[in-house]
């Protein structure tokens, strides 16, 4: 090699260590789409219980942590500012597509969602069936206000980017990380009203866990969602009425009349052990399972399958089992799924997948 190639070796180099420089020193770029909830909250005092649900906006949220920064480029979207009781259709449609169309940008890595806690294992799970790309999407919130002492959102909110920027959290399905664990929207409770640490995954366990600022990954989910899942909302505005009436003894056919006088497209009933009901409720469900309003069978309590096979003929009745979905969750695959048909087996087909 001449001195003339020499040099030209050297340049070309440092051309290309530039350009390995520049891309390991780019950090990922992360929408925070902002709901409100209890981690945008702010209360009385910082001792007290009292506090308004979405009460600042994302920018606010994130000045709180300043160490994102360090993680990701950031940017943020005010999608709603409510608390999760208030939750609705509508919001849901306008966040998926939101995450939808901001998946095809090629820079965008991923997605953190602060929501609160009441409906969070629904929105979760509602993304899981429709949001379609296989980046990290991430739902987070906190269980005391900004306000409080020792308020877990700022940790919570720090966990949630540094899972959605990591590698590794790509097509775990929708994730929720609270108190340090990464949670699948497949199982995902709130099992406690207080508790920090309200959130569980009581079936499968946990997806994981926060350490240091870096998720690490135990299971992966075996059920469809995301890019695997055949509901596309694109072009919906609505979504299909399905109501949950819960089992209880000496229970009546009155909220299943009261519903298919309301005009209810479906019904999930949460039953009692294994989605069990009373003599009078199986007939009405029966009733109107025949008439073409799908059933869904789920249970009340909150660990284990309302399986198929046990004391209720399903096939018989033309109704559905939930298997490991509550009846909040069942109602919102059994609304996905009446955007594609009425047929108990398909519908039956689905809640095995799913």
């Amino acid at each position: 090699m001449n001195l003339k190639e020499f040099k030209r070796f050297i340049a070309l180099a440092m051309v290309v260590l530039s350009v390995l420089f520049i891309n390991a020193q780019k950090k990922p770029t992360i929408y925070v789409l902002a709901t409100g909830g209890t981690i945008a909250g702010t209360g009385e005092s910082s001792t007290s219980s009292a506090y308004k649900a979405g009460s600042i906006g994302v920018d606010q949220l994130l000045k709180a942590v300043p160490d994102l920064a360090k993680v990701a480029d950031i940017k943020s979207e005010q999608i709603a500012n409510i608390g999760s009781q208030d939750m609705n259709i509508d919001v849901w449609l306008k966040l998926v597509k939101r995450i939808n169309e901001l998946a095809k940008d090629e820079n965008v890595a991923g997605f953190v969602i602060t929501h609160g806690t009441d409906t969070m294992e629904e929105t979760s799970y509602f993304l899981n069936l429709t949001a379609k790309t296989n980046k990290p999407i991430v739902l987070v919130g906190a269980m005391r206000p900004s306000t409080a002492i020792s308020a877990d959102g700022p940790r919570n909110l720090f966990n949630a980017v540094a899972c959605a920027a990591d590698p590794s959290a790509s097509d775990q399905g929708v994730m929720v990380v609270m108190d340090d664990k990464i949670l699948g929207a497949d199982d995902i409770e709130k099992v406690h009203t207080l508790e920090v640490g309200s959130f569980d995954n009581p079936n499968y366990g946990y997806l994981g866990f926060i350490y240091d600022g870096k998720p690490y990954f135990t299971r992966k989910s075996t059920k469809k969602h995301t890019n695997n899942s055949e509901f596309d909302i694109t072009n919906l505005t609505v979504l299909p009425r399905v109501d949950i009436i819960t089992g209880y003894a000496n229970a009546d056919r009155l909220f299943v009349d009261a519903a298919v006088k309301a005009n209810t497209k479906g019904i999930v009933y949460g039953g009692v052990g294994n989605g069990n009901m009373s003599t009078d409720v199986l007939n009405a469900l029966t009733e109107t399972a025949k008439k073409g309003i799908p059933v869904v069978r789920s249970s009340r309590l909150p660990v284990g399958p309302t399986a198929q096979w046990d004391e209720i003929d399903d096939d018989a009745r033309n109704f559905a089992a939930s298997w490991f979905l509550t009846p909040q969750k069942s109602r919102i695959l059994l609304m996905l799924a009446l955007t594609k048909t009425k047929d108990y087996k398909e519908i039956q087909r689905m809640f095995t997948e799913y």
